[in-house]
């Protein structure tokens, strides 16, 4: 199944890894900027292009993920530790429909394609930068004594 939709525009990265429950993350040079410059230079779209190509949201899914600026909530950073491009997929809340966020919003599938589909289009703009973007390593040296694998 594809998506036809057009790319939203790029999240504006703003969060702090450090207080994301979802995540885990090393050092202290998130490559911000960087990051932020590569997506805004086409690396956000072309990873929603490969992204709409697989995804079995729907469209109207996907609208109501867009009414609710979710895909303005994604966040991207650089994590020296895993020599990695982290990132941290926005979601809808399990009291969705207490709080009665939207109004195409009925069933629990839909929030939990939504919240699936959101963190596999993380998963695939996170790949897409590591490795056709990022042009430096990672700064952090193991400890010697690390057992071989």
């Amino acid at each position: 199944m594809s998506l036809d939709a057009p790319a939203p525009d790029p999240p504006d990265l703003e969060g702090d890894p450090d207080e994301y429950e979802d995540v885990t993350v090393q050092g202290t040079d998130y490559h911000r900027d960087d990051l932020q410059a590569f997506l805004e230079d086409g690396a956000w779209e072309e990873a929603f292009e490969t992204w709409a190509a697989e995804t079995s949201l729907d469209r109207e899914a996907f609208d109501v993920a867009v009414d609710l600026g979710l895909f303005d909530h994604f966040d991207f950073f650089w994590d020296d530790f895993a020599d990695r491009v982290g990132y941290h997929a926005p979601g809808l809340p399990e009291d969705w429909r207490e709080r009665e966020l939207h109004p195409d919003l009925r069933s629990w599938d839909t929030v939990s394609n939504i919240n699936a589909s959101l963190a596999e289009l993380g998963a695939e703009v996170s790949r897409l930068l590591k490795e056709e973007y990022v042009d430096w390593e990672a700064d952090y040296d193991a400890p010697d004594d690390l057992p071989d694998f």
